[in-house]
C-alpha cells in the first residue's frame, strides 16, 4: 500500500529515539499553546504511546500529551501529519507510520495542547 503524498511528514527518525525508561524528565516552561508553526519542527521524539516532543528550529520543545493512549506509537515508529495550514494544532491529527515489511499507515490520533517544555536538569541548575 502507497502512502499519499502528505503535505507535511514529520517521521521521528531514529537518531534521537526516547522512550519513558530513558526520556529526561520534563516540566512546564510557560503556557501550553493550541497551535505551532510546522515549518519550525525540527525533531519529533515519541516519549510513550500518548506522548510527543515536537522539538522546534530555536530549541524550545513542546510536550503534546495526546487526549488518549494512540495504538502502535512507539518510539520505533514514526508520524506523519499534514496540517490544513502552516500551523500544527491541537485539532489536527498524527498517524503513526510502521516500517515492518515497508511503511504501512497505523493508527490516526488527535492532537493534544501543546506545553512548553524544559528538563527538569536544566531548571535545577538555573536556580543555584
Amino acid at each position: 500500500m502507497r502512502l499519499p503524498i502528505l503535505l507535511a511528514v514529520a517521521l521521528a527518525l531514529p537518531a534521537a529515539p526516547l522512550c519513558a525508561r530513558t526520556a529526561p524528565e520534563m516540566i512546564p516552561a510557560g503556557d501550553p499553546v493550541r497551535c505551532i508553526n510546522s515549518r519550525n519542527i525540527r525533531q519529533t521524539r515519541v516519549v510513550d504511546s500518548q506522548t510527543i516532543d515536537f522539538v522546534m528550529t530555536n530549541s524550545i520543545i513542546y510536550r503534546n500529551s495526546l487526549p488518549h493512549n494512540c495504538p502502535g506509537l512507539t518510539f520505533n515508529n514514526g508520524i506523519a501529519y499534514a496540517p490544513t495550514s502552516s500551523n500544527l494544532c491541537s485539532v489536527d491529527t498524527i498517524t503513526v507510520l510502521q516500517s515492518a515489511g515497508g511503511l504501512q499507515r497505523g493508527a490516526t490520533c488527535g492532537l493534544g495542547p501543546f506545553q512548553p517544555v524544559k528538563p527538569a536538569e536544566k531548571a535545577k541548575e538555573k536556580a543555584k
